[in-house]
């Protein structure tokens, strides 16, 4: 590619820190990379330990109950958020996101090691948008089997799996497909089975810390909401609800606030700035 978007290159410019020089034509770069179709919840990186994020989100319930979001988030929406805003919501989101973190390194540990004791590599595949706004690869992570003594299994067995399916049918992460970065069938139809089957049987993050627990998209939107300083309502509210939530089931659209009706296991997401686009190309109904 010779000619560019530039801001857009900007915005994912490579920290210097995290790119060396092998040759004249072969930088090698630390690209951050962000695993498609699955979320998992956050660690106190994200809004801090869990104290200061508990206060954020108590004054997320406050604010969804003294009329600070009235006419801007629809009451069922409402309920379903302050059922899961409860008083220890915020530690058991945060040891959530710790035990997902543990989950995935001992996944990687075991799925990476070969019946030698030799490392396998890891299998990047790049997907849909490509880069994020925060400057990650989104892609599909899985081990390389590079047929030395180590050949690639058939489609269908399960070291073929994804490390994001794994992730999902685990438990330990909530499906999350974003428009334009869908999987094809048949994947996707392995992801949501695998997803469906997770949150009926109530697995990993669901076992361990309740079916209430805030999963990690309602966690970061009810940070933004709980913000010590809110100057403009509606201007969190956008902000925290940017994208369209649609039914895989039937693709019906519910939109930014109706996304608690439709299971966990069943939902896409789109950015507002896409639905257009996502309605050609995913035909959704009027």
């Amino acid at each position: 590619m010779l000619a560019f978007d530039f801001p857009r290159v900007i915005r994912s410019a490579v920290p210097r820190r995290l790119i060396r020089t092998s040759d004249g034509d072969t930088p090698v770069v630390e690209q951050p990379i962000r695993m498609v179709s699955v979320d998992t919840p956050e660690k106190a990186g994200y809004a801090g330990l869990p104290t200061t994020a508990q206060l954020k989100l108590d004054r997320t319930r406050t604010r969804l109950t003294d009329g600070t979001f009235d006419n801007m988030i629809p009451d069922g929406l409402r309920d379903h958020l302050l059922s899961r805003l409860t008083a220890d919501a915020a530690e058991r989101h945060i040891a959530a996101g710790n035990r997902a973190t543990a989950f995935f390194e001992a996944l990687q540990e075991r799925r990476l090691t070969k019946p030698s004791g030799t490392r396998r590599r890891t299998a990047v595949i790049p997907t849909g948008e490509l880069i994020d706004r925060y400057g990650r690869l989104l892609a599909y992570l899985a081990p390389w089997f590079d047929g030395d003594g180590d050949p690639v299994p058939p489609r269908d067995h399960p070291d073929r799996r994804t490390f994001n399916l794994d992730m999902v049918a685990a438990g330990w992460g909530a499906m999350f497909l974003i428009y334009p970065s869908l999987p094809r069938d048949p994947d996707l139809k392995l992801l949501v089975e695998d997803a469906e089957t997770a949150w009926n049987e109530r697995r990993g993050a669901w076992a361990e810390f309740g079916e209430d627990l805030l999963l990690a998209y309602e966690y970061r939107a009810c940070i933004k909401l709980g913000d010590r300083k809110l100057p403009d309502p509606k201007a969190a509210v956008e902000d925290a609800y940017q994208r369209i939530c649609v039914d895989v089931r039937d693709l019906r659209v519910v939109g930014e606030f109706g996304y608690h009706e439709v299971p966990p296991s069943r939902r896409l997401w789109i950015w507002k700035d896409d639905l257009s686009q996502a309605r050609e190309d995913l035909k959704l109904p009027d």
